[in-house]
């Protein structure tokens, strides 16, 4: 444009007048400043891979080279965990942000029924939709009664509970009832509830929240609650004598130690009076559950609303034997969540733009993968690798990228990645979620 204007005033003769200069020189300042950052970007694309001179080793399987020395301080057992991001895959390349934390990294709180702790956004920056808490209970310990806005989802690590609850959708029905390691749970968001631990062991169990900001420790809590009510109100609403309410804690209780439950049945027919009760609806017997796809290299449970329609978080329980890989996958309408129960194992995610990142997991770590990123798991251990990959999201979705290569013309395929078209061809058409070993 700015060509076309220089032009066509020459051959007027009459030279360039001073306002078509000064906006032909904008808009060429302005296309050059434009351009710069494209150009720049251009450039970091080009440069974006690392420099690998042909022929030259970069990494020894020893790490004897002089390029791989580290003199300085060494948080060895840190390491250890990590070996691939110490000695990342050179496949590895570019500024992934990290999406790996672990609960051994958070502040316990001890009370005198157990002890919880932690894994939110505020500690694990990535984690935007979801967090998770991990929760002991000794026998007869009690998390005090309560409710919180967000969905409350679970999953017992170990040993047995009792949760109660009421179900606001249908009348104010009871639920009462026992839980097994294996077990899941889901009390939807504003439902009161409460968990308690059983005899001989207590119980271990992971909560997660479909909030990535979620505070454990600022929920609603019945004692707070009647703490922070005028004792007239209280004894208008239930109508008995305001001394009732003078033992009430002035102190909140959150997990503290009591006295075991009563017989299980005993107590179902004692909170069913009047309104009855739905003792199932808010649990899943995850644990009784056969695999929904199951494989020599390990196999898969699927839990979302079509099984278990209170629930909308979705999860897929997944075990890896010795060597086993949870294929190459995606999820494309939600973040994943994952939490790794027992074993070990890493995982890449591509980020797009020769973006990845390799990270190590072991029992206790949890995951983060935003929504559509491709990413595998592989046990690195010795031991089945056992993990949760849960999902802010009713259904369950994944696409396998296997899934996607057998279902597309195979010359348009190898067009793309000049594997021959028989490597296409011999592609199973079904999705294995575990590739057998």
């Amino acid at each position: 444009m700015w060509m076309q204007e220089e032009r066509t005033s020459s051959c007027d003769g009459a030279g360039l007048s001073r306002r078509h200069f000064l906006s032909s020189s904008a808009a060429a300042i302005a296309a050059t400043v434009a351009a710069a950052p494209l150009a720049a970007a251009a450039q970091t694309a080009q440069n974006s891979e690392p420099a690998r001179p042909a022929g030259v080793q970069i990494m020894s399987p020893d790490h004897h080279l002089p390029n791989e020395k580290q003199p300085g301080p060494v948080n060895g057992p840190l390491e250890a965990e990590n070996p691939d991001s110490i000695w990342p895959p050179l496949t590895d390349n570019g500024s992934v942000q990290t999406f790996k934390w672990s609960f051994s990294l958070a502040k316990k709180e001890i009370d005198s029924g157990g002890w919880t702790r932690q894994g939110t956004v505020r500690d694990f920056p990535i984690s935007k939709r979801m967090a998770g808490v991990e929760m002991y209970l000794t026998p007869g310990g009690i998390r005090e009664l309560h409710w919180h806005v967000q969905a409350e989802w679970a999953f017992v690590i170990h040993g047995k509970a009792r949760i109660t609850a009421v179900d606001p959708t249908n009348g104010g029905k009871s639920f009462v009832n026992d839980v097994s390691a294996g077990d899941l749970w889901l009390f939807p968001g504003g439902t009161p509830h409460s968990i308690q631990g059983l005899a001989p062991e207590g119980c271990m169990f992971l909560l997660v929240f479909n909030d990535g900001n979620f505070n454990e420790f600022d929920t609603f809590l019945l004692s707070d609650y009647f703490d922070h009510t005028p004792k007239e109100v209280l004894a208008k609403n239930f109508s008995v004598p305001q001394s009732t309410f003078d033992k009430v804690p002035k102190e909140k209780l959150y997990i503290f130690q009591a006295q075991e439950p009563r017989p299980l049945a005993e107590e179902q027919a004692q909170a069913a009076q009047g309104t009855g009760g739905e003792n199932e609806k808010f649990l899943f017997r995850a644990s009784t559950m056969q695999p929904t796809k199951e494989t020599r290299g390990g196999n898969v449970k699927i839990v979302d609303t079509k099984l278990f329609p209170v629930t909308d978080i979705a999860v897929a329980i997944v075990t890896l034997k010795p060597g086993g890989l949870r294929e190459i996958h995606w999820h494309p309408q939600a973040d994943e969540w994952q939490y790794y129960v027992a074993g070990k194992g890493r995982m890449t995610v591509f980020d797009a733009s020769h973006n990845a990142r390799t990270e190590d997991f072991q029992a206790g770590d949890i995951g983060y993968v935003d929504v559509s990123r491709p990413h595998y798991i592989e046990n690195t251990g010795d031991e089945d690798l056992v993990f949760l990959e849960v999902f802010p999201d009713p259904h369950y979705q994944d696409i396998s990228m296997a899934e996607w290569l057998a279902h597309i013309p195979t010359r348009l395929a190898d067009e793309h990645l000049h594997t021959g078209e028989q490597f296409f061809s011999n592609i199973p058409d079904q999705e294995a979620i575990v590739v057998p070993l």
